[in-house]
């Protein structure tokens, strides 16, 4: 993947490989011994059924940062 900055992802749609939308990319973790990218948080929309997905304390959308298949004008994430 090329190097992008977290500044230039954050605001981004996020869709699904399935090209649902899924909301947008308000946050990314890091672990900061490593300075990895551990994972992305997406605040969902409205439309979006969150039931059984995963989320953060803040109700986001978590996705592992590796779940990223391509960053463009949208970010598409993928099992």
């Amino acid at each position: 993947m090329t190097k992008v900055f977290e500044s230039e992802l954050r605001g981004k749609t996020v869709m699904s490989n399935e090209g649902g939308y899924l909301g947008i990319l308000r946050a990314i973790s890091t672990n900061v011994q490593t300075g990895d990218l551990v994972g992305i948080h997406v605040e969902p929309g409205q439309e979006v059924n969150t039931k059984g997905m995963p989320k953060d304390a803040q109700g986001r959308l978590t996705y592992p940062f590796s779940a990223i298949r391509a960053v463009r004008d949208v970010i598409v994430v993928g099992s």
